[in-house]
């Protein structure tokens, strides 16, 4: 009873700044969960883990782009997910992602699971309605590893308009499709972030460095990457 009720009191801790952020912000917020594996085959296993956590934070970038929008931060939620013993407890069901959505004050929480068959690659992505804990819509995208940033841009346009946020602003818009980032930086770039999580931030910022090595202009990898440099 004590531990659980310290539990309750570490929740509150964290959540308490993220409500005190929203209530000077009305945009609806999104919140988005890792893109669990779903039983994959062809790569190494580490690689699958990471991109539980690398598919997630691409898509989190891509919807921060939309100004129509509050994105979580991945940290914020991470944190919450793991002092709530989440993290490594596997797939979080849709219920349970909305109670961890009202908590960082999220109207809609982001799911999923990919698939990846020797190269066929296969996102579903679910928007759930926080306040209700409904499906809205279920996304699915399927392309080769190669084109997996492809997909993840695909995703992310199909998650906007399910969530009722207006289209990107043409500029905004143009230049994020014309970006390309390589599967290759991408899967180091999700490396990072599991060690990140673990806590190992050499680990880490050798395969941010990694990412920026293949794709200088990743901006998302140089940003983790002063992120943990601060920390």
């Amino acid at each position: 009873m004590r531990s659980r009720s310290l539990l309750y009191l570490l929740t509150f801790a964290v959540a308490l700044p993220l409500a005190a952020q929203r209530a000077a912000d009305t945009r609806p917020g999104i919140a988005v969960f890792p893109i669990q594996n779903g039983g994959s085959i062809g790569q190494d296993k580490e690689d699958f883990e990471a991109l539980q956590f690398g598919i997630q934070g691409m898509l989190i970038s891509e919807l921060a782009a939309n100004p129509s929008a509050r994105i979580v931060e991945r940290e914020a939620l991470q944190k919450l997910l793991e002092e709530q013993n989440l993290a490594a407890a596997g797939r979080v069901d849709p219920q349970t992602a909305a109670r961890i959505g009202k908590l960082v004050g999220a109207r809609y929480v982001v799911v999923g699971t990919f698939i990846d068959f020797y190269g066929d690659f296969r996102v579903d992505a679910r928007l759930v309605d926080v306040e209700t804990s409904e499906l809205v819509r279920t996304q699915s995208e399927r392309m080769q590893r190669d084109h997996l940033f492809d997909l993840i841009k695909s995703l992310s346009t199909k998650l906007m308009k399910d969530a009722n946020l207006p289209p990107l602003p043409r500029q905004t818009s143009d230049s994020r499709q014309s970006r390309q980032v390589p599967t290759e930086a991408l899967t180091f770039y999700s490396r990072a972030i599991l060690y990140q999580n673990r806590g190992d931030k050499d680990k880490a910022v050798e395969m941010y460095r990694r990412a920026l090595d293949v794709f200088p202009e990743y901006a998302e990898a140089n940003e983790g990457l002063q992120r943990v440099q601060r920390s």
